[in-house]
């Protein structure tokens, strides 16, 4: 299989298929992340022919003897060809209408028990396609996206560098449910910064509110000593949050999201996963973290966080 650098995919993709279908990012200028700083380039898109050679590597998991042995052995069912395939790259969904369709061809000449291909997706990526090229992607395949909106927080996007801005996640996701494309939303909780969390959080409420993510991930920020904004913040430009007012901004926009959706923090930077179904699970998941906040050390936290990093 072709792979270049660390290779992110959400918790949630666990059992799909991972494909790279490009490498790098096309914006490459948020100044908290650092995910694609191991490239020797800012992007690539991978050749078709790369994609075509793992697809047929990929085929043989339904086929390879060792791995029909393996399943008999330990009593597993006989391999079956994969049902998803994600496509790894900062934001495959850059790529152009037809070199989408190309994959997606591709995909199902190789494996034809898939389903749906999903990837990650910018905001602005969903803005280069007309409303008729997001439904013919759907009609191909292409569902369930994971959109890094991170806040609807303007003044954080804009700090951020983000490259747009509120209104434009309240669009585009309209424009995604208009083609019948199912999207998540990722929030990092702590890019408003100090001070600022609940209404980071609120703001984000408010917009998230307006769209319909089957899910929304939150993930907290974490400040790497080759970002841009740790150098922000050695300026003095910025002041990061404590880890517990990232665990009340987190709490915050639990209890002020309004529309049925999935909410989970499985990602690694967390503090703690809470995972449940809004609005049912809503006084559940509140109420444990303001349990947790209630009786937690700001200093252990803040040790604990700073041990992830090298998870």
């Amino acid at each position: 299989m072709h792979f270049h650098g660390t290779i992110w995919r959400p918790p949630y993709e666990a059992e799909s298929l991972l494909i790279q279908a490009t490498a790098g990012c096309t914006h490459h200028a948020c100044k908290f992340c650092t995910l694609y700083e191991d490239l020797p380039f800012r992007f690539r898109m991978s050749p078709l022919e790369e994609i075509e050679a793992d697809l047929r590597e990929a085929q043989l998991w339904g086929t390879d003897p060792m791995a029909m042995l393996s399943a008999r052995l330990q009593g597993l069912p006989r391999p079956q060809g994969p049902r998803r395939v994600f496509l790894v790259g900062a934001n495959p969904f850059v790529l152009l209408p037809g070199r989408l369709e190309e994959i997606a061809g591709l995909i199902r000449q190789y494996l034809p028990t898939v389903e749906t291909v999903g990837c990650f997706a910018r905001v602005t990526d969903v803005g280069l396609k007309s409303d008729e090229e997001l439904r013919r992607l759907r009609g191909l395949g292409y569902d369930g996206l994971t959109v890094g909106v991170e806040t609807g927080d303007d003044e954080a996007l804009a700090f951020m560098n983000k490259g747009y801005m509120a209104r434009d996640i309240i669009e585009q996701a309209a424009r995604l449910d208009g083609a019948g494309i199912s999207y998540s939303f990722f929030y990092l909780a702590g890019v408003s910064g100090a001070g600022r969390g609940a209404e980071g959080a609120l703001r984000s409420a408010e917009i998230f509110s307006q769209a319909h993510p089957k899910r929304v991930g939150s993930s907290m920020l974490t400040v790497f000593p080759n970002s841009q904004l740790y150098r922000e913040i050695q300026a003095g430009n910025w002041r990061e949050e404590g880890e517990l007012e990232k665990l009340g901004e987190v709490k915050t926009l639990i209890e002020n999201l309004t529309i049925p959706t999935r909410f989970e923090t499985d990602g690694a930077s967390n503090l703690v996963h809470v995972r449940g179904d809004l609005p049912e699970d809503r006084e559940r998941l509140a109420g444990y973290l303001e349990n947790l906040i209630a009786g937690a050390d700001e200093e252990a936290l803040r040790a604990y966080r700073v041990s992830l990093r090298h998870l």
